[in-house]
C-alpha cells in the first residue's frame, strides 16, 4: 500500500485553508493536518472594521468555513488553539503546544506549509500598554474594540495611521457615535498607495464627513489618565484627547518560525520563496502576508499583505505539495478601499513610486463621471494614469471618487499585467450603453491625455506647480476659460486669474498678451486644452493647462461646488 502524502499547514486564516483544500482536492488520500492557534478558520479579517460598525451584525458571519467542516467534509485533522513552537527540517516534524492543556507534542510532515500571516506594526512608545490602545487583526480584537466602545465615556477616537485599515475604522467609529481624528506621520493620507493630488481629493471628502485629519504628525507616546486608561496622544508638543486609540501602522510578516528554522529571509523581512512558492528548503512552502511577492512592473520583491494574494498562493501551493508544478507570477500593488462615500483604488505604481524606480514618467489627472452624464444619477470620479515617457508603457493608475471606480482598477490590472501602452488603453473595446459609461470611458479620457502629451498637443502644469507659482506671487495669467455664472459659484481667487470664457476666447484674443505667460484652468480640463490648442493656433507661445482643473484642485477656492 502506498505510503499517504503527510501534509501539515501551519496558520488558518485565509493562505492555510486554501491550501489544504486545493491539497484535498488534488490528492483525497492526503493525510493533511491545519494547526491554529486562534478559535476559528477562515475568519474574514478584511470586513472587521464593518462588523465592528454594525454593517455586518454578527461574528459568525466573519468565519467563512468552521473547523467541523475541514474535519467532516475535507477529511482533515485541525488543531485550533494549537500553536506551532519549532520546525526540525532534518526530522521532518513540527514541535506544537495544545495553548487549553499546555501540553507538547511532534508532528510529522512530507510536506510543510507555512502561512503564518503577518502582525501589526506597534512601535514601542511610552504609553503602548494604558487600556484603550487596540491593535486589529483578528475576531478578538474587533470584540474587544467593541465592548471598549458600549463603556466608553469620552466619545473621541484617535486613529494613528492613515492607511486602509486606519480609514475604513474612520468610518465605522462615525458609524459608532465617535468623534475621529486620524493622524498620519508622512504627508497624505493612503501614503503607500496614492499621489498627493489623488490623496488630497480624498482628503476634501474626509474632511467633509468631520474627519480630523492630522498629516505629517509623527506620534511619540500617549498619556493616561492616572487609572490605567489612555487620555491622550502625543504628536510634538500637542496632545490630543483621546478615550479610545487605534493603531493602524501596517503590518509585518510573521516569520519567527522560519527564521528559527533556518529558512531565508529576504530583505523586505519576508520569507523568501520561488516561483512555486517553495523556501530555500524543498519540502516546505510559504504564502500569504509572511512572505515576499514580485512586483510585476519593477521585478522587485515587495510585501503584499492581502486576502486576495493570501488566496491565489493558498491554491498554488496545494497544487505543489501534491505533486503540481504551479507557478505564481507576481503581484501589481493592488488595493482598493470604501472611505464613507468614495472608492478609492489603485494599481501598479504611483508616480512618486515610479521616479523612485529610475523611470522617466508621463501622468495625466482626469475629473470624468462614471457613466454618460446625460443619464440620471452618474457620479464623480478622478483618474490618474502613469506611464513611461517613451513608449507610453502603463506603470500604474488610481481611480477615486463615488463614481465606479473598481471597474476601471480591474482593467488596468488586466491591462498592466499584459504589459499594455496607452495606445491599447485607448482603443480597448469596453462595454458602453449611457446606463454603465460614456462612449468614451474615463480611462479612454486618461490615455489619451498622455498621448496628446507625447505627440506635443498638450502641454500642462501640476497643481502643485501651480499652486507654487501663486505662492512665489510669479506673474503670468491664470485664465479661466468657465462661464461667469460657474467663476460667480466658485473660482481660484488670485491677482493672477482672469476670466474669459471659452465660447468668446477666439473674438477676445487681444485681451491677451502674447508675451505673458499663461496657464489654463476650467472645471475638468476639457476646455482648458480646447483653449490652449486656439491659443497655440494664434501664435501664442507660452501657453499651458492645469492638469485636473478645478474639480481636482485640493486647495483653498472662494465659493464652493
Amino acid at each position: 500500500m502506498a505510503k499517504r502524502n503527510r501534509i501539515v499547514v501551519i496558520g488558518g486564516t485565509a493562505c492555510g485553508p486554501k491550501a489544504a483544500a486545493r491539497a484535498r482536492r488534488c490528492d483525497p488520500k492526503a493525510d493533511i493536518t491545519i494547526i491554529e492557534q486562534g478559535e476559528n478558520l477562515s475568519t474574514a479579517t478584511c470586513g472587521l472594521p464593518y462588523y465592528i460598525s454594525g454593517v455586518i451584525d454578527s461574528g459568525d458571519n466573519m468565519v467563512a468555513r468552521g473547523p467541523d467542516y475541514f474535519r467532516n467534509v475535507m477529511d482533515m485533522k485541525v488543531l485550533t488553539r494549537t500553536r506551532a513552537t519549532a520546525i526540525d527540517r532534518q526530522a521532518h516534524t513540527v514541535e506544537i503546544l495544545d495553548l487549553e492543556t499546555n501540553q507538547s507534542s511532534t508532528i510529522e510532515y512530507d510536506k510543510l506549509v507555512l502561512a503564518t500571516g503577518s502582525k501589526p506594526a506597534v512601535p514601542d512608545w511610552p504609553g503602548r500598554d494604558l487600556e484603550g490602545i487596540f491593535t486589529l487583526t483578528g475576531l478578538e480584537d474587533a470584540g474587544a474594540i467593541r465592548g471598549f466602545i458600549s463603556q466608553l465615556k469620552t466619545k473621541e477616537a484617535v486613529i494613528v495611521g492613515a492607511g486602509l485599515i486606519g480609514l475604513e475604522m474612520a468610518e465605522a467609529f462615525v458609524a459608532l457615535g465617535l468623534k475621529v481624528t486620524v493622524i498620519e506621520a508622512l504627508d497624505w493620507a493612503l501614503p503607500a498607495l496614492l499621489d498627493f493630488e489623488v490623496a488630497a481629493y480624498v482628503e476634501k471628502h474626509l474632511r467633509a464627513k468631520d474627519i480630523e485629519l492630522l498629516c505629517g504628525r509623527p506620534v511619540t507616546g500617549f498619556r493616561g489618565d492616572g487609572k490605567g486608561r489612555v487620555r491622550s496622544v502625543v504628536t510634538g508638543d500637542t496632545e490630543i484627547e483621546a478615550g479610545l486609540v487605534l493603531l493602524s501602522l501596517g503590518v509585518r510578516p510573521e516569520v519567527s518560525l522560519a527564521r528559527n528554522a533556518g529558512l531565508a529571509i529576504g530583505s523586505t523581512g519576508g520569507i523568501t520563496v520561488n516561483e512555486y512558492l517553495q523556501t530555500n528548503d524543498p519540502d516546505i512552502y510559504a504564502g500569504g502576508d509572511c512572505v515576499e511577492n514580485v512586483h510585476l512592473i519593477t521585478g522587485e520583491k515587495i510585501l503584499a499583505p492581502m486576502g486576495s494574494t493570501a488566496n491565489k498562493h493558498g491554491r498554488i501551493i496545494g497544487t505543489n505539495v501534491t505533486g503540481g508544478n504551479e507557478t505564481f507570477p507576481g503581484v501589481l500593488g493592488t488595493a482598493i478601499v470604501k472611505v464613507f462615500d468614495y472608492n478609492v483604488g489603485r494599481v501598479g505604481l504611483s508616480e512618486l513610486q515610479a521616479r523612485e524606480a529610475g523611470y522617466d514618467t508621463v501622468t495625466s489627472l482626469v475629473p470624468s463621471n462614471e457613466h454618460a452624464n446625460y443619464y440620471p444619477g452618474s457620479r464623480d470620479i478622478l483618474v490618474k494614469l502613469v506611464a513611461e515617457k517613451s513608449g507610453g508603457k502603463l506603470l500604474g493608475g488610481q481611480v477615486v471618487g463615488p463614481g465606479d471606480a473598481t471597474k476601471r482598477v480591474d482593467v488596468l490590472v488586466a491591462a498592466l499585467s499584459f504589459g499594455a501602452t496607452v495606445d491599447d488603453l485607448a482603443n480597448l473595446d469596453l462595454a458602453y450603453a449611457p446606463p454603465y459609461n460614456s462612449a468614451l470611458d474615463p480611462l479612454h479620457n486618461a490615455a489619451n491625455v498622455i498621448r496628446n502629451k507625447q505627440s506635443g498637443y498638450a502641454r500642462t502644469l501640476t497643481m502643485a506647480e501651480v499652486r507654487n507659482k501663486l505662492e512665489k506671487g510669479e506673474d503670468f495669467v491664470l485664465l479661466d476659460v468657465r462661464s461667469q455664472p460657474e467663476w460667480d459659484m466658485q473660482r481660484i481667487e488670485t491677482r493672477q486669474a482672469k476670466l474669459l470664457p471659452l465660447p468668446e476666447l477666439r473674438q477676445r484674443l487681444d485681451e491677451l498678451s502674447r508675451d505673458e505667460e499663461i496657464v489654463i484652468y476650467c472645471l475638468t480640463s476639457i476646455r482648458a486644452y480646447q483653449a490652449q490648442r486656439i491659443l497655440d493656433g494664434a501664435g501664442f507661445k507660452n501657453v499651458r493647462f492645469m492638469d485636473g482643473s478645478l474639480a481636482a484642485w485640493p486647495y483653498d477656492t472662494v465659493g464652493a461646488l
